[in-house]
C-alpha cells in the first residue's frame, strides 16, 4: 500500500489515478487528519506527498514524516514535497521571480533512478515559485534534474530512498510522468516496470498531450 499525503491540492487525484493505474493500493490522507504515529502506523510499502500551495513548514505532518520515516520507507516527493525532503535535510529554499505555473520546460537529467528511460532532454510541466539553493544544497542530496539554467528539478539522497521532482510528472503534459512513477514503485521493491502496461499508458497521455500546444519556457 502507498501512503499518499494530500497537501491540499487538487493534483493530489492525479497522483491518485496515476499509481492506481500502476496496480498498486493507495490510501490517501489529509497533512493535519492524522500524526506521523498513524502515518507509521498504517505500515506503508512507500509515502508520496502531493503538491500544495503552501511551504514546507504549513503542510502539516509532512517535515515531521520525512524526518522519521526516512531511512524506513520509501518517499517520493513531488513539488511541495520534493520541498519538503530538502528541508527536511537543511536545503534552504528561495522565491523565483517571477513564478511559474503550468509552464513547459526542457530539463537535463542523469539517466537514472526516477529519471530511467525518460529522454533527455524531456519537456515536464511546472507549477512553483520556489526552488530549492543549489548553492547550499546539503552533501546529502544528487542533483538528478536540472533546467537549462541551473535551477534544480529533481533530486535524490545518496543513502536513503528518498526522490523529490520539483516539476509535476502528474501532468498530462509531462508525457512521461507514468514512467517516472513506476520507476519509484521498482526502487520501493513494490513493483518492476512493466514496459507493456506502461507503453498503453503512456499513449493515452500522449494522445490528449497531442490536443494542446507546446510552449517552452526557459
Amino acid at each position: 500500500m502507498i501512503l499518499l499525503i494530500d497537501n491540499y491540492d487538487s493534483f493530489t487525484w492525479n497522483l491518485w489515478h496515476f499509481l492506481s493505474d500502476l496496480g498498486v493500493e493507495v490510501e490517501t490522507r489529509r497533512n493535519d487528519t492524522l500524526s506521523v504515529e498513524d502515518a507509521l502506523a498504517m505500515n506503508p510499502q512507500a509515502i508520496v506527498l502531493s503538491p500544495g500551495p503552501c511551504t514546507p513548514n504549513e503542510a502539516g505532518i509532512c517535515l515531521d514524516l520525512v524526518t522519521r520515516a526516512a531511512g524506513k520507507v520509501p518517499i517520493m516527493g513531488v513539488c511541495l514535497g520534493f520541498q519538503t525532503i530538502g528541508l527536511a535535510h537543511g536545503a534552504e529554499l528561495k522565491r523565483i521571480d517571477p513564478p511559474v505555473h503550468g509552464k513547459l520546460s526542457m530539463i537535463r537529467h542523469d539517466g537514472r533512478g526516477l529519471m530511467a528511460g525518460c529522454p533527455d532532454p524531456v519537456a515536464v510541466t511546472r507549477y512553483h515559485s520556489l526552488v530549492l539553493e543549489r548553492e547550499n544544497l546539503p552533501d546529502c542530496f544528487t542533483i538528478t534534474a536540472e533546467t537549462e539554467a541551473g535551477l534544480v528539478m529533481g533530486i535524490e539522497h545518496k543513502d536513503q530512498n528518498l526522490h523529490g521532482l520539483l516539476f509535476h510528472p502528474e501532468s498530462i503534459a509531462t508525457v512521461t510522468g507514468y514512467r517516472m512513477f513506476a520507476n519509484f514503485l521498482s526502487l520501493a521493491g513494490i513493483n518492476s516496470v512493466d514496459e507493456k502496461r506502461l507503453a498503453t499508458l503512456e499513449k493515452q497521455v500522449l494522445n490528449l498531450h497531442d490536443r494542446f500546444p507546446d510552449h517552452i519556457h526557459a
